[in-house]
């Protein structure tokens, strides 16, 4: 995976054996959720290993019931938008499994909670069974294989029309915009994990999803229109009616406390930002 800061990170058996060299050294998100001030190949190791040991990551033992991980992650608000019918089928990604569908708003919460970008990732017979169970279909069993486009024509093959599919980058998502309108059926993107991402990359990324994260990426909070935001540190921006109805409908299901206002945005307090932003 790469995680806080697009640090590279190889897990084998359970351990952590090899970490990059962070891109980032301060992230908003991670001094929120857990006090982080510095990141540093250190903590990017302890924190791998953390999510391996209290939820099984890459695991056989892997769980699937970590909650929210952030009110506007994007698991959660998949999970929200399967909860009140805004969608019926989801296309993530799944550590030990590949690429996965389901319509099973817990499940694709815990696949996806603390998955920041998965690049690869071999078959766990124990993830794969545990997926199975929890109405979810693995794209691949045998080589867990990460394709976001056969991912959605299993889900339209499962009888699925609003499907919301997950992508990281502009090819993926020209690949899975186009076979949608082959097929005919209502595909919402989402496109995350974009920090580093080239100028005209993110321009074409913009035109053909419905919500972006913000990410570290400085190219996105030059470039983008949003129709809504949600968060100013790491934000989410709705650019289309459909990615701006799941933002929404996303916080009817948070308990905290919401400001809701009209500004021009994008809305950016500099004191809030990743550092450096990565373009």
């Amino acid at each position: 995976m790469e995680i806080l800061g697009k640090t590279r990170v190889v897990v084998k058996n359970g351990k952590v054996v090899e970490v990059g060299q962070p891109q980032l050294h301060w992230c908003p998100l991670w001094n929120k959720v857990s006090g982080l001030k510095h990141i540093t190949r250190e903590t990017v190791r302890e924190n791998m290993q953390k999510r391996i040991d209290e939820i099984g990551m890459f695991t056989s033992m892997r769980r699937f019931d970590p909650g929210v991980f952030a009110n506007f992650g994007i698991s959660e608000i998949l999970m929200s938008a399967l909860h009140r019918g805004l969608i019926d089928s989801t296309v993530t990604v799944c550590d030990g499994a590949g690429t996965v569908v389901t319509s099973n708003p817990v499940l694709v919460q815990g696949m996806s909670a603390q998955i920041s970008g998965l690049i690869e990732t071999e078959p766990i017979p124990g993830i794969i069974s545990s997926i199975t169970k929890r109405d979810g279909y693995v794209l691949d069993p045998y080589t867990a294989r990460i394709d976001q486009s056969a991912g959605l024509e299993l889900a339209v093959a499962h009888g699925h029309k609003r499907i919301a599919v997950s992508v990281v980058d502009l090819n993926s998502a020209s690949a899975v915009h186009k076979l949608g309108k082959e097929l005919g059926v209502d595909v919402i993107l989402m496109a995350a994990h974009l920090s580093g991402t080239c100028k005209e990359d993110i321009e074409a990324l913009i035109e053909l999803v419905d919500i972006i994260t913000g990410c570290a990426s400085g190219n996105i909070r030059t470039m983008v229109k949003p129709l809504i935001q949600v968060g100013t540190a790491i934000p989410l921006f709705g650019l289309t009616p459909s990615g701006k109805e799941l933002l929404i409908e996303r916080t009817k299901e948070i308990q905290t406390p919401i400001l809701i206002s009209t500004t021009d945005l994008p809305v950016l307090p500099d004191d809030k930002q990743p550092e450096p932003l990565i373009n």
